[in-house]
């Protein structure tokens, strides 16, 4: 029996949506929680205990002096902020609570990246930027995967220097591997 031309491409535009459903739902499994920001300053709320300060939203915070030139993450100790500088030196700036164990003053590079693993904290975290290792605990960004910024035990030697997961997002996307990391007081 033939089939009519309608219904072939009925037949046609059903299996055509279906593979496009299929792969939007793997798109969506595998794709970051938010897309990488625009080159901005975000609003990030203070964490429960000792974190970072909030600051008004709508004014830049200046990247520190002495923070080296070009492409790089800047990471203010004291400030307890970073931003990354891209190639126009356009920055993005967002808060971060900072890890028990702090790399020294200088200059580094991205060595290793993870897309999902439990932290040395014990807690599931996200997009993890690697770029030191001082007394021998690995330091580096990342998000919990919950989307907190609770203090880390100060009992535990830490490594992990966290953000909200937005602006995990947007280090990730940053930070690939060979990245220069600049770390100031």
């Amino acid at each position: 029996m033939a089939r009519s031309s309608s219904g072939i491409v009925a037949g046609l535009t059903v299996g055509a949506l279906a593979v496009v459903g299929f792969l939007g739902y793997q798109a969506s499994t595998s794709a970051p929680a938010l897309p990488p920001k625009a080159v901005a300053q975000s609003p990030v709320p203070a964490p429960s205990d000792s974190g970072p300060a909030t600051t008004d939203p709508t004014k830049p915070v200046a990247l520190p002096a002495g923070s080296g030139s070009g492409v790089r993450v800047v990471y203010s100790l004291s400030a307890k902020r970073v931003w990354l500088v891209g190639p126009t030196g356009a920055t993005q700036s967002f808060a971060v609570v900072p890890s028990t164990v702090h790399p020294a003053l200088g200059s580094y590079t991205v060595g290793g990246r993870t897309g999902k693993v439990t932290g040395s904290d014990g807690v599931p975290i996200e997009h993890v930027v690697r770029f030191a290792s001082p007394q021998g605990v690995t330091v580096g960004f990342s998000a919990r995967v919950d989307n907190t910024l609770p203090a880390p035990d100060q009992a535990k030697k830490t490594g992990g220097v966290r953000m909200l997961r937005a602006d995990g997002d947007a280090m990730w996307a940053f930070a690939t591997i060979g990245s220069k990391v600049v770390v100031v007081p």
